[in-house]
Formats: C-alpha cells, structure tokens, sequence
C-alpha cells in the first residue's frame, strides 16, 4: 500500500434505529440524543462528517401498500434532519453536518436561508446534499401529480443551483464592516439583489443573512446515471458513490473526474467517498457467520426489496425470488441505484440481488478490525482513491456497531496511517480538500 490517507464520512438518516434485536437501541431515538452521541463518537474518530439521507414520503412500493414499511420501520418514520443538524453542530467542534434537501421541496430562497443559517450555527461545518426527490408519492406530497421526467429533474436542478449560487454571493464576504465610528454595521454597497429569472425559478434576492464562514455549503451528491454524473462533477465538493467491486469503483471514479476536467474543474477537489458496510468481529470466521446468520433470517430478502423499491419506485413483489430479473429495468426514480442493483449479465437471482444490495457496500468488507482496515487501504490503492462513506450494515444501527468502527476499525486505519488521526483545517469544505 501506498499509505496515502482517505476520507470517511458516514450515511445515516433521522429514523428508527434498531429496536427489536439484541443489541437494539430502543426504538425511538426522537429527541436527537442517539444522534448526538453517535456523531460525537464519530467526531472522537476524526470523520469529515456525518450525513442524513432524508425522503418526503411513505412508501408504497413493495406490493402497493405501505404494510411492509410500517411493519417494518423500513424509511418511516423519518424526521426531518435540519433541526437535528443544529443539535450535532452545538455539540461538536469539528465534524462536518450534512443534511438532505430536495430541490422539489424547498423554494430556492428558503433552501438558501436555511443554509446560511445552519452554516453559522455550525461554525463553518454544514453540507448540503442535493437530491431532486424520486419518489411519485412525494411529488403528490407538494401538489404535483406526479415527478417531471429525470432528466428534466437534473436541467431543472441545474438551474436551481445557479440560482441558490448567486444567492450565496449576493453578500460580499465582507459586507458586514461594523464600524463603531460611522455607526454602520453593513456596507450597502456589498449587498445586491441578484433578480435571476429562469425557464423553472426566480428570486430577487439578496439573502438576509450574512455572509457565511464557507462562502457557501459543501455541497455533496450522489450522481449513478450519465447525467447525475455530470451534475456531481459539476457541483459535487463530495460525492457518494456505490459501485460493484473494485473495477467498479475505478471506472466510475475516473468517468466522474474526466467529466470534471472537461469542464474546467480540479478533479482533485472533489472526493468521491463510496458506501461501505463493513462487518466486524473477533475473527474473520465470526464475522462471516454474523454475516450469514443476517443474510439467512427469513425477513431479510423481502425487507432489502422493499427497501431498494422505495427509492426505484420498482415493486419488486411481482418477480419471483430465484430467477432472475426478465429484462432490464427502468425508472423515474433513482436509475443509478436501480443499474448497480441489477448487475446486468452476472446471471444472479433476485434473492442473490437483494443479498448484495441489502449489504449496502461497494465492496465486501467482513473481517476483523485490522483485516478490514488492511483491505480498506488495498481497494483505495486499487480504485485510485477517494475514500468510504460507512453505512450500517442490512440498514439497522445501534451503539454496538458504532463502537465497533469508531472503536475498532478507526483506530486500526491510524495505524496504517490510512485516515486522519486530528482534524487540522476550520470548515467542512477545507477539511475534504486537506487531502
């Protein structure tokens, strides 16, 4: 290994954590303290941050009812994570917060506001993952029969960046002069209305807010289609990525920084941070038998499906479990997502999909705290960097698990000398361009 460190950060979301398992954490994590005290953990650990997924819907998906997803706290309830974002950003000092925002819910002014604000509350340290929504069911949530077609979404959230961008510049870093002499707090003169009038938004503008730490949030998304990744290359300071084994994860690396080199942009700056679901134990055997004794539990195929329909908008249901899929498919939701789930000629079937799609990762990772930290460096070696987005592994939390990376695995990559032992820059954004 070369011993170039890497990035971690970690995908969670504002919903139920594990409730009904040995090591459950009780069911109803509402008040933010769970979360708190695992970002703290986090923190402890030296992540470059933290990151709520968040959806605006109850889905529907698995059979065309919500019975599978109540039954089983699959993405409902959900809170909505800005408020929590304000509770971790008091409570740390270094950890970066990044919350979802969909550019169907929030007028852009509003999204731009709330930024700015959560940006100050965090001392420089709050990203923004942008998702355009894929779900019918929360386009019916605002009004809207149903969603515009995907790759309008992506022309239309192109446009919406543009728009929240001028918006962040609309104050000049320093506008704010509080000059006792003169009694003025602010130069008028650095504060400008931006009047954007667009083919989907407008907004006068300024902000008024000031001028935040960042300039303006780290912006992180997740890009699976051609134009999805475009848009990341674009706009994306972070990138979560979910890819199919090592030459997966190269290719769509090296696609998404050519795509940003074409355009102008350093593909240095923007670190592509792929899902990782590591499983750890004592032994490599008592991991693989964890791992299978999951895997094996008779609820555990129907809840993956479930779970991959409600972000595809594809019922799973209809197919049967030990065939697989008839043809390839397609969707108005997340087509990046659908295509790594699918695994196009592999020949496997739909339980096989839903066994390597439950286990969230890019790459397998099932070993004890130091095989699993060795393996890290060499996938990170192999795919030219940028470093892992941890995820729980079959999308259940609880303190055990934290432990067990923050704990364990961590400190096992410092010493290999693979991620970052103290955090030495003041805001989020610096701190994924340290290296």
């Amino acid at each position: 290994m070369t011993g170039n460190r890497f990035h971690l950060g970690w995908f969670t979301t504002f919903g139920v954590d594990e409730w009904n398992d040995p090591f459950a954490s009780g069911g109803e994590p509402w008040d933010g303290k769970f979360y708190v005290e695992m970002a703290k953990a986090l923190e402890r650990a030296c992540f470059d941050y933290i990151m709520f997924e968040d959806t605006l819907m109850l889905p529907e998906a698995w059979g065309g009812t919500t019975e599978a997803y109540l039954k089983n706290a699959i993405m409902v309830p959900k809170h909505d994570p800005l408020p929590l974002a304000a509770l971790i950003s008091a409570a740390t000092q270094h950890l970066g917060v990044v919350t979802t925002m969909s550019t169907l819910a929030y007028p852009p002014f509003l999204l731009a506001r709330l930024a700015a604000t959560m940006d100050h509350i965090s001392g420089g340290r709050f990203g923004w993952n942008i998702v355009t929504s894929g779900e019918d069911t929360a386009a019916q949530n605002f009004g809207l029969e149903k969603l515009p077609p995907r790759e309008l979404r992506y022309d239309m959230a192109d446009e919406y960046m543009q728009l929240v961008g001028q918006l962040f510049g609309s104050w000049d870093p320093d506008a704010i002069v509080m000059d006792r002499e003169t009694d003025t707090y602010a130069d008028f003169s650095k504060v400008r209305p931006i009047h954007f009038k667009g083919q989907y938004f407008s907004s006068r503008g300024p902000l008024n807010t000031a001028p935040m730490p960042q300039g303006r949030p780290a912006y992180v998304q997740a890009g699976g289609s051609p134009k999805g990744r475009a848009f990341a290359a674009k706009y994306a300071d972070s990138i979560i990525a979910t890819a199919n084994g090592i030459e997966g994860m190269k290719a769509y690396r090296d696609d998404v920084r050519a795509r940003a080199a074409a355009i102008g942009r350093n593909p240095d700056e923007i670190k592509i941070l792929f899902l990782a679901a590591p499983i750890l134990a004592d032994t490599v055997e008592e991991a693989r038998a964890r791992t299978d004794r999951a895997v094996n539990s008779p609820e555990f195929v129907e809840r993956a499906l479930a779970l991959f329909g409600s972000f595809t908008d594809i019922d799973f249901s209809i197919y049967d479990l030990d065939k697989p899929l008839p043809e390839k498919l397609v969707t108005n939701g997340e087509q990046g997502s659908l295509d790594k789930f699918q695994q196009l000629g592999s020949g496997k079937t739909l339980r096989q999909l839903a066994i390597d799609g439950g286990m969230s990762g890019s790459i397998e990772l099932i070993g004890t705290s130091n095989t699993v930290a060795e393996r890290m460096g060499e996938v990170m070696d192999a795919v030219g960097g940028d470093g892992f987005l941890i995820t729980a592994p079959f999308h259940r939390i609880n303190r055990r698990y934290i432990n067990e990376v923050t704990e364990g695995l961590v400190p096992a990559l410092q010493r290999r000398g693979l991620v970052r032992t103290a955090y030495t820059q003041p805001t989020l954004r610096t701190t994924l361009k340290e290296f």
